[in-house]
């Protein structure tokens, strides 16, 4: 099963989404969005751009930074 976004409101009634894992683990969470279709376009923007991110392997003082 591949993994899958969930969108909600948080207590302030702003959107956000989450990123799970197939497994149930939240790998990724948004930044508040005043709206739902802000939210929806940076969801599709991961989706456009992740096939193309580079995987970059950082010192561990680096990647603390």
């Amino acid at each position: 099963m591949a993994g899958k976004f969930e969108i909600y409101q948080d207590a302030a009634g702003n959107h956000r989404f989450r990123l799970k894992a197939s497994n149930g683990a939240v790998v990724v969470t948004s930044d508040p969005e005043e709206s739902l279709e802000q939210c929806m376009k940076s969801i599709e923007s991961i989706r456009k751009l992740a096939p193309y991110a580079q995987v970059q392997e950082v010192p561990e003082a680096q990647a603390m930074a």
